[in-house]
């Protein structure tokens, strides 16, 4: 047989470009990312903080909802001995 694993049929039509592991640039453009950082948090924030406040927020009143309404009231027990 002779042949490798990666060799055992030939497929037409199918072109593979690769590029060694050792030329690749890891961190090319690396920087130029980080300066668009506060521009897409500027342009978005509109968009993400009011719900997220808005449910901050109702989230916040139904907790201190529940706490109130699961005190005990006082009056109940005022004639236990």
């Amino acid at each position: 047989m002779g042949q490798h694993f990666g060799e055992l049929a030939k497929v037409r039509g199918i072109i593979q470009y690769r590029l060694s592991p050792f030329e690749q640039r890891a961190f090319a453009g690396a920087l130029k990312g980080l300066w668009n950082i506060p521009f897409r948090i500027r342009s978005s924030i509109f968009k993400i903080a009011p719900p997220v406040i808005l449910g901050l927020l109702v989230y916040q009143l139904g907790e201190q909802q529940h706490d109130k309404l699961m005190r005990k009231n006082p009056d109940d027990f005022k004639d236990d001995q």
